[in-house]
């Protein structure tokens, strides 16, 4: 015998008829839920974690739970397929934490007095005009390339490029005149 029909129209659940591959799972996951979330919530220290884990272990369980259910403990099996999952969780985890640590260089030299004034300098720059002057002397972008990118005339963009290169002269001069002076003293 089939299952009723449901309305598409409505939300409630179907009641089950006759007995199911899922007999006495309902049963067990409501017994057992909350022991496992918390051992693996003390195993990885994130219940949230956890809770994913222990209901993904379910998941796996309910259409073996024919089998399963014979067994003489089917909290140790759903335990370890929780288990087994964390554990590939943090290997996943390390291994991306490796590949990540092998991308980046080892040791980044400090910043030059040079660049610190630059980049100190930059910030006073307006932001449209410190754009274009790094898309232009950083990116190694042609004027055409940046004004098709920011959408403005190409003597727009020069104009902000002239903008930013005025700024920074004057910036960097105030900065050298202020090395000077306190050099002398």
């Amino acid at each position: 015998m089939s299952p009723p029909l449901r309305d598409r129209g409505t939300l409630e659940p179907v009641p089950a008829t006759g007995t199911t591959a899922s007999a006495g799972f309902d049963e067990f996951y409501a017994a057992t839920f909350d022991s496992l979330t918390l051992q693996l919530c003390a195993y990885t220290g994130d219940l949230a974690f956890a809770q994913d884990l222990v209901q993904e272990a379910f998941c796996r369980a309910l259409p073996r739970w024919q089998t399963i259910s014979m067994y003489d403990n089917p909290t140790a099996w759903v335990r370890r397929v929780a288990w087994n999952l964390a554990k590939n969780r943090f290997r996943q985890a390390r291994r991306a934490l490796a590949a990540a640590a092998r991308m980046r260089p080892a040791t980044v030299d400090a910043p030059t007095a040079d660049r610190v004034d630059l980049v100190r300098a930059l910030s006073k720059v307006p932001a449209r005009s410190r754009r274009v002057f790094i898309l232009y002397h950083i990116a190694d972008m042609s004027i055409a390339d940046i004004a098709v990118q920011e959408q403005a005339a190409e003597n727009t963009v020069k104009s902000w490029l002239r903008r930013a290169r005025l700024v920074l002269a004057d910036e960097l001069a105030e900065k050298r005149t202020e090395d000077d002076g306190a050099g002398s003293r």
